[in-house]
Order: C-alpha cells, then structure tokens, then sequence
C-alpha cells in the first residue's frame, strides 16, 4: 500500500512568523495533530501540540509574542507520495517521530501519521506499536 493511498491530503499550514497564539486558534479551529510550518510554499518546520506546551508554556513565553519558528521543529523528516506504508514506518521508527509531510514533485501534498498507518493496516500497527512505540512510553 502506498502512503498515497491513505494520506491526508489537506494539510494545514502556518507561517513561521505567525504568534503560538495563532497556531492554537488552528489547532482548535480545524482539530489537527500539527501544523505544517510553510514560507513562500517551502515547508520549513512543524509544530505540534507538544512544542506548544515544552517549548512555549513549560518556559514561560508568552504565546501571543512568541513566534511559531521560534519554537517549531526544523529537522523535518519527510515521504514521498508513491513510497509505501512500511517505508513510512521505518522512517518514523529511524527519527522517532510520529508524523510525515508527504511530497510529490517536491509540493507538500499531504501528512501521514501513525494513526492514518493504524487505521489502514492494524497488522503492521500492532507490529510497529510493539517493537518502538511501547517500549518509549514513560509512566
């Protein structure tokens, strides 16, 4: 199965130089796992909900004066459109991250994440929660 195949093909962008405020107003309006961080169409960084909360509320910055690039992440790992699921997954295993922007001809045409592998293939779900995702949860 190809990434594709199971992809979300809207993604939702923010600039680098809006506010962390901005970027929680998105997330509340359209109920998203992260933003994909995008200047002059370049995708640059991505923030998650847990940037927001270790990098800008654990030490004590203010969200509506804090800019998203100063707190978004900017080694991104990335997948192209026609690889397939488990390439995907080796990736998110290889850098310990849960989420993919998805190129096609270098244009940002989706994300694929853990859970969108999940839905589509609990054989290698369970596999993959097994062997890296369970063995890195803290109680």
């Amino acid at each position: 199965m190809l990434v594709k195949e199971i992809m979300t093909k809207h993604v939702v962008t923010i600039r680098p130089n809006n506010t962390v405020f901005e970027s929680v107003l998105l997330y509340q309006e359209k109920k998203v796992g992260c933003l994909v961080v995008v200047e002059n169409d370049v995708c640059v960084g991505i923030i998650t909900e847990r940037d927001i909360i270790e990098r800008t509320l654990c030490v004590k910055k203010n969200p509506e004066t804090t800019a998203v690039e100063d707190i978004m992440s900017t080694d991104i790992k990335t997948i192209n459109a026609l690889d397939t699921i488990e390439t995907a997954l080796k990736v998110m295993e290889e850098y310990n991250v849960k989420k993919l922007p998805v190129f096609s001809d270098d244009k940002l045409v989706g994300i694929i994440t853990v859970t969108d592998i999940s839905k589509a293939r609990s054989d290698i779900s369970k596999r993959f929660m097994e062997s890296w995702v369970k063995p890195q949860w803290r109680d």
